[in-house]
């Protein structure tokens, strides 16, 4: 277990010092930025790459809503569940910390600028109410967990897990970061509200709420739609 939750604080270390780096750091870097298309595919990467590193240590959940998931669909112990996601929120404040540190380096940098945080009402990018950033989220939590029970079920092709849950992730951030910075993962939106405070803070409670439903009914539907005993 020891090892198991060193890999889940490693793994969330970098998706969010990967994707929200890429979006505090990237995003709009002149001339080159990567805009949203670019960081979509860094929080893609992420789990792709560390699917492939850890996931044979840990099983890669690099988010609480994963780890919630997976145990309602019985595919992982419920032992696991304190232990991980004290790992992974560990993992996602470390991997903001470093990012602050970094682009604390740049003249004029300020968290006021919201430091990737996620955020509705004014605090969303499009502007979208917290009804619409709910919906969204549980929405969009729950097809990440449907891909993810489909491409690790024992049916599936070995080996290729990580590259549809990679792309899934990548496809989820380029439908949701307009409307709340996309986050489907407690521990990638607690890394940055820690940094911020006030208003991200206030509104974290959306981010863990919604992502844990969308997942928790994922691990009830997607055993019954394959008919796993």
């Amino acid at each position: 277990m020891t090892k198991s939750a060193v890999a889940e604080f490693i793994g969330t270390f970098w998706l969010v010092f990967g994707g929200c780096g890429s979006a505090v750091l990237a995003a709009a870097f002149p001339e080159v930025g990567i805009g949203l298309l670019g960081v979509s595919f860094a929080f893609g990467l992420t789990v792709l790459t560390m699917a492939y590193a850890i996931g044979h240590i840990s099983g890669c959940h690099l988010n609480p809503a994963v780890t919630v998931g997976l145990i309602v669909a019985k595919r992982c112990p419920s032992s696991n569940l304190v232990p991980y996601i004290a790992a992974q929120v560990a993992g996602g404040i470390a991997g903001a910390g470093v990012l602050l540190m970094i682009a604390s380096g740049k003249a004029g940098f300020s968290t006021s600028g919201g430091f990737a945080s996620n955020g509705f009402d004014t605090h969303s990018p499009g502007g979208y109410s917290m009804m619409a950033c709910l919906i969204a989220e549980v929405v969009l939590t729950f097809m990440f967990l449907m891909i993810i029970l489909g491409a690790t079920e024992k049916r599936a092709p070995a080996g290729f897990a990580p590259i549809p849950i990679g792309l899934g992730l990548t496809l989820i951030h380029l439908i949701g970061i307009p409307v709340t910075n996309l986050s489907v993962n407690p521990a990638r939106s607690t890394g940055p509200a820690v940094f911020v405070g006030d208003w991200a803070l206030a509104q974290l409670w959306l981010f863990w709420l919604a992502p844990i439903v969308g997942a928790a009914i994922a691990g009830v539907v997607y055993p019954w739609l394959a008919d796993e005993k």
